[in-house]
């Protein structure tokens, strides 16, 4: 399943990257993000409908906080939906390419000699959904990559796989 099909846009050329099946992220990775939200999103209905009261002295006004907040939440699972498929990446016999971002795209691309390091990393939430995320760290900032919502087989192949790639084809750094 392609993240995204091409629009036949002449930027969607420049994003294409290399003719090989590219990968999606989970779907559970927008669950993740929703739950994410949402914690923080009652967090600060607390916080704030706490402070009207205490400040203004009225319940009524609370309910202004609580409403903005539900909104941003709203606002915020909406932009989820339209950012999880924007996310893919593929692997090429030299290279890995990495995809994200609907209003403003990014294209990674990685050479698997350039690998100095290979991190997986997984929170709370993503644990509790069996979601890993991977960042590859290279000599330079600006080639890193990170492919989040991975379940664990898929963290777990991509680890090894990298590593081994990263080892097999290393240039001396």
């Amino acid at each position: 399943m392609s993240p995204r099909p091409d629009t036949g846009r002449t930027s969607d050329i420049l994003f294409a990257g290399p003719d090989v099946e590219w990968r999606p992220i989970s779907p559970r990775w927008r669950t993740v993000h929703w739950l994410a939200s949402g914690i923080t999103a009652l967090v600060a209905v607390v916080v704030l409908g706490v402070s009207v009261q205490l400040v203004f002295g009225r319940w009524e006004l609370t309910l202004v906080p609580i409403a903005l907040v539900a909104a941003l939440w709203l606002w915020n699972a909406w932009l989820v939906l339209r950012r999880w498929p924007a996310w893919g990446y593929a692997e090429t016999a030299d290279e890995l390419w990495v995809r994200h971002g609907v209003l403003f795209r990014s294209l990674t691309v990685v050479p698997y000699g350039r690998l100095q390091v290979v991190d997986v990393n997984a929170g709370p939430l993503q644990r509790a959904f069996g979601l890993a995320a991977v960042t590859l760290v290279t000599a330079s900032a600006d080639s890193d990559a990170h492919i989040p919502g991975l379940p664990y087989a898929e963290a777990t192949r991509l680890r090894d796989q990298l590593t081994a790639r990263g080892d097999s084809q290393g240039s001396g750094l």
